[in-house]
């Protein structure tokens, strides 16, 4: 009924209009923060734009294996580059996938070190392989927590067999049981802790070190970096980390050894582990595990051999001489993403007493307990993360994928491949080698004819090794051997070919010659 003008003086009907007014602007108010709302929390990507763009990166990851060769193996950035590009803040509310899809091959991509790029020859080897990249696409479509059997049986018991799996494949002692970690830097941090705890009867876990004499660790001259670290992080002290001389070869010096372990013991120190390495950092060294195993069983001392790159080569019987005396170790680390061709991270840790290592690590509040604990493992009390992910399933895929025989084959042609660039280094007048190969990795140096200054090679190397990397063509690294700066090229990649080698070595021997006109 339309609303007339004396209708507008009655009180009664003004108070009408005016509740009505309001409440058709409430409505409108909460129609409006309805919809901003349901935009706020609708799903910004829905289950079929989810399979239109795993189709597409599954594309792009097919042709990047193809085509990897095709980019710079280093980018040409200086720091700051890539950061620019990104906006200072994030967006207020959500961007399209298109638009994300783009700023990754515009941005990202083009600031990338291609580490399985052909002529990456740097560092160790960052493994992949195609059967490993599935196993990674359907672990992380699970999402899955593995931490113990009750919240993956699958996780769980498919790491427990490939752990077995990998110990026979590699020959490892029987009585050994294994679990997958992130790193073969937190393993080294586990066995350390491990070798604590044996030492002080679980006392430093339960009331620290106060009052005690202090622990000696000891590894070669040689060590990795991780291993200092984990002296640190373990309470040790770094002052406390000895390091014993090495041998022409750069492997540990058992006689050394020994007499540092006794003259610590003379002056109230207690030493408690020895760090061996099967392949060191810089040379893949081989210290001798035999010698070094018999004088830590004669003090009671814990022995955990690094194998974190080499170890993958115990696959060929032709080369079990390095691990000649492990029965005689505590711990065993090696890294199948280094040279078996399986995804970071994936590092495979084994022990002689599996209870020593649970014991270290074992907290059980209530929300952890399930009716099955006694029954299976549970990988949260072999290590320090609580949290783990899937890493067996792609493991499986990779072995399965190659089998013995395939792995086997491609880390021999390897090591053939690293002998015959060992061969032809030798027969060159003006390069030389800076210690022996008995794997892939190759150390060297460029010696012009009349240059006998160490401080002028030492130089000229830097200046080659850092002329080749910026060329984007090949990618190097570094080291000291003896205080001479030492080029290393290791071939270990799953696609590497004796052509991309000869390609690489050939840059390599023209770029230095070139240099010295």
């Amino acid at each position: 009924m339309p609303v007339s003008e004396s209708d507008l003086v009655n009180p009664s009907v003004g108070i009408y209009f005016f509740l009505y007014f309001l409440i058709f602007i409430l409505l409108r108010q909460e129609e409006t923060s309805t919809s901003s709302a349901s935009k706020i929390f609708s799903f910004p990507m829905n289950h079929a734009d989810f399979r239109h763009w795993a189709h597409e990166l599954a594309d792009w990851m097919a042709d990047y294996f193809e085509q990897v060769g095709q980019y710079p193996v280093k980018p040409p950035v200086l720091p700051g580059d890539i950061k620019n590009q990104l906006p200072t803040g994030p967006p207020a509310s959500g961007e399209a996938f298109e638009q994300q899809y783009a700023d990754f091959q515009q941005i990202i991509l083009p600031g990338m070190t291609h580490w399985q790029h052909p002529q990456f020859f740097g560092y160790f080897p960052a493994s992949r392989s195609m059967p490993s990249v599935l196993g990674e696409m359907l672990t992380a479509a699970m999402g899955a927590q593995c931490m113990i059997w009750y919240t993956s049986p699958a996780a769980e018991e498919l790491e427990e067999r490939m752990m077995e799996w990998l110990r026979d494949m590699l020959a490892l002692p029987g009585g050994w049981t294994g679990v997958i970690q992130e790193t073969a830097s937190a393993a080294t941090l586990v066995a350390l802790l491990m070798a604590r705890e044996r030492a002080s009867s679980f006392g430093v876990n339960q009331t620290g070190f106060y009052g005690r004499q202090p622990m000696r660790v000891y590894a070669s001259e040689q060590v990795h970096s991780s291993i200092p670290k984990a002296v640190k992080i373990a309470g040790l002290g770094e002052a406390h980390l000895v390091y014993i001389p090495t041998d022409a070869s750069f492997a540990m010096d058992p006689g050394q050894l020994e007499a540092a372990i006794l003259k610590d013991l003379e002056v109230g120190f207690q030493p408690v582990c020895v760090v061996a390495a099967i392949g060191t950092t810089s040379s893949t060294a081989i210290d001798p595990i035999k010698p070094i195993g018999e004088i830590c069983r004669n003090y009671g001392i814990f022995l955990h051999v690094d194998a974190a790159y080499a170890g993958t080569a115990l696959l060929l019987p032709e080369m079990r001489w390095m691990s000649e005396g492990l029965e005689l170790a505590d711990s065993f680390v090696f890294n199948p993403h280094k040279w078996m061709f399986t995804n970071f991270d994936c590092t495979a840790f084994f022990v002689r007493d599996k209870q020593l290592l649970t014991n270290t690590f074992s907290i059980l509040p209530e929300y952890l307990k399930t009716p099955l604990d006694k029954q299976v493992n549970n990988y949260r009390d072999w290590g320090i993360q609580l949290g783990r992910r899937f890493r067996a399933l792609k493991l499986w895929f990779v072995i399965r994928t190659y089998g013995v025989a395939g792995l086997r084959a491609r880390i021999r042609e390897h090591i053939r491949i690293g002998q015959w660039l060992a061969e032809t280094i030798r027969q060159q007048p003006d390069f030389e080698l800076l210690a022996p190969v008995p794997l892939n990795l190759v150390c060297f140096r460029y010696r012009p004819e009349g240059m006998a200054d160490e401080g002028q090679l030492n130089s000229i190397n830097e200046r080659l090794l850092q002329t080749l990397n910026d060329s984007g063509k090949i990618l190097l690294t570094q080291t000291k051997l003896n205080g001479k700066y030492t080029i290393r090229l290791v071939a270990g990649q799953v696609d590497t070919t004796q052509e991309t080698v000869n390609q690489g070595w050939e840059l390599i021997r023209d770029t230095a010659r070139a240099m010295a006109i």
